[in-house]
């Protein structure tokens, strides 16, 4: 499709014909399965990746623990520090309870989101508890980096109930999108006025479907597998299985289909920082002079800024 305007300028007329250019699908830059590791005071999860890497600023993590043997699990996350980023954690099912050194206290569930902006510092926990009929623990903690301007902002917490996450349903029902973060079709999610405007999605497609999504180009993005397979970019070359972590090239739209088997995945994607990283632990700031300050900060008290 193409226009053509027609101005005049004295006595020639100009035509400038301006073609519309077609969507720039992505293309799959890598797949890597997660992998098993230890964390915490010993819960076993699956690590979809925990490095900072250009294609994936301003993630640094992402974690999926997914399990229904309380051993693998219940020593949980005892009271940490954390600096310079934010933490999102996302259950499927299960109970984890939550404290913090703001005062905050209470218990996320299936469907529920926990926000937490680190800042300037903050020390919790998360500890994870056995359901009385189920004891399957399944989610997922993002951790999304903030840039030098915001490291040391005030600590919050938002607490943000599956009621309050909208769902959005697509192609006659055959696709349906939770919306955490972002926007779709007009709807937007609980969690606006991030810094590096994230968008997170919780997508579903039933066999024999296809969606495309537009992504702001320049953006990066990613799709976490959580169960079926698909393919992953209109190449449709590799069936991507579960469990799997899809990193894309530039473009501004994402194309996801099924075969015979459905398919349900995260879609992330937020604005690159574009600054160093220097990262050790709970804490991740942009010098190794930084680090030091944060770690003596906390070994003599004087970790916490907030009031």
């Amino acid at each position: 499709m193409s226009k053509s305007f027609n101005f005049y300028k004295g006595k020639i007329y100009f035509i400038i014909r301006v073609e519309k250019t077609m969507d720039k699908i992505r293309k799959i830059k890598v797949t890597l399965k997660s992998r098993q590791t230890l964390e915490g005071a010993g819960v076993r999860l699956k690590r979809a990746f925990g490095y900072a890497d250009e294609l994936l600023d301003p993630f640094l993590l992402l974690d999926d623990f997914h399990s229904d043997d309380p051993r693998d699990y219940i020593a949980g996350f005892p009271w940490h520090p954390h600096r310079g980023i934010e933490t999102i954690t996302y259950m499927l099912y299960g109970k984890i309870e939550h404290g913090d050194s703001l005062g905050n206290g209470g218990v996320i569930e299936a469907g529920d989101v926990q926000w937490m902006t680190a800042g300037s510092g903050i020390i919790h926990q998360e500890m994870p508890k056995k359901g009385k009929n189920d004891s399957l623990l399944w989610g997922f903690q993002l951790w999304a980096n903030l840039p030098a301007s915001h490291k040391m902002m005030d600590p919050k917490y938002r607490d943000v109930k599956s009621s309050q996450i909208p769902e959005v349903s697509l192609n006659e029902n055959k696709v349906k999108v939770k919306i955490v973060s972002g926007e779709l079709n007009g709807v937007k999610g609980p969690m606006e006025d991030i810094i590096t405007d994230p968008e997170y999605l919780d997508v579903t497609l039933i066999p024999h479907t296809e969606f495309n999504h537009p992504i702001n180009e320049g953006y990066n993005v990613f799709a976490y597998t959580i169960e079926g397979e698909g393919y992953f970019d209109d190449k449709k070359e590799e069936l991507v299985g579960k469990e799997t972590l899809v990193i894309y090239r530039d473009g501004d739209t994402v194309n996801i289909s099924t075969l015979e088997d459905g398919v349900r995945f995260l879609l992330i994607s937020g604005k690159p920082i574009k600054e160093p990283v220097a990262w050790r632990g709970p804490i991740v700031m942009n010098t190794n002079e930084e680090l030091s300050i944060a770690f003596e900060e906390y070994q003599n008290g004087t970790f916490i800024k907030h009031k």
